[in-house]
């Protein structure tokens, strides 16, 4: 059976921007895995750390349970996801533990740096994955056989300096909204605390609201994810593109993405 992982940053950015293309995965009969690497610890205004973090913790279960995904414990905490040897060992040993043919994470270009962070730490991951000298934590042997990593739209859909974000191909994630949708709900802890720090009005709704302009931005579909594959040497074929592969007319290649000529319009 073939795999795919997500490693996210925190608790709900996986249902947020990767969830639905995860589940149309599983729905093609692959095994499908789901990551944060914190433990969500600062998300709130009123929990302490140690016990936000055991909420946080349970919710993803739940999260994880609802889209058929086998989770994996977090590595560290909020704002503390850095990009160095311990950290990056650690993510190693679970790119080698899952073998993935797929790899799903965030944008390398993102408002906040624990999402830019996890993005560069799963790609060098990723590249040392059949690096026989390369040693994890905990110890796993190399794997062979390529990967594609596909980089998710950021939740603005522009970088940390207001510029947008073009997708190179976009999942059609319309029939599998509705699951997506209950799996984000999982996370209630954040409800109050995104309304409170970011003005979401309802997470859920604003996921809704980022699905739907994607959808738009795809010129085909109701909702939908974005995706940018990244650059093939040391991963992959050069054409690689197991989700186009795989979703077949569930998935809208962008080809003026591909020859130089998007443009957010």
């Amino acid at each position: 059976m073939p795999s795919a992982l997500a490693i996210a940053a925190h608790p709900d950015d996986i249902e947020f921007v990767m969830a639905g293309t995860l589940l149309l995965l599983r729905q093609a009969g692959w095994d499908i895995h789901y990551c944060n690497l914190s433990t969500g610890s600062l998300g709130s205004l009123e929990l302490p750390p140690p016990r936000l973090a055991r909420v946080r913790r349970r919710e993803a279960q739940v999260a994880a349970r609802r889209l058929g995904a086998t989770w994996h414990a977090p590595i560290g905490h909020d704002l503390a996801i850095f990009y160095d040897a311990p950290t990056l060992r650690r993510v190693g040993a679970i790119i080698r533990e899952t073998a993935p043919t797929i790899i799903l994470t965030h944008s390398p270009l993102d408002y906040m740096e624990d999402h830019t962070n996890t993005s560069r730490l799963t790609v060098t991951a990723a590249f040392a994955r059949e690096l026989p000298g390369y040693r994890t934590l905990p110890s796993r042997k190399a794997v062979p056989g390529p990967v594609t990593i596909y980089h998710a739209n950021p939740h603005s859909l522009s970088d940390q300096l207001r510029q947008p974000i073009v997708s190179g191909g976009f999942a059609d994630t319309t029939s599998v909204h509705a699951e997506k949708r209950a799996a984000l709900a999982c996370h209630e802890s954040q409800r109050g605390f995104l309304d409170a720090t970011q003005g979401m009005d309802s997470y859920v709704k604003r996921m809704d609201a980022l699905s739907r302009e994607v959808g738009k931005l795809s010129g085909r579909f109701r909702h939908a994810e974005g995706w940018r594959r990244h650059l093939h040497y040391g991963f992959c074929g050069p054409n690689d593109d197991p989700l186009r592969e795989v979703l077949g007319r569930k998935y809208l290649v962008n080809r003026r993405y591909e020859r130089g000529l998007a443009r957010f319009d």
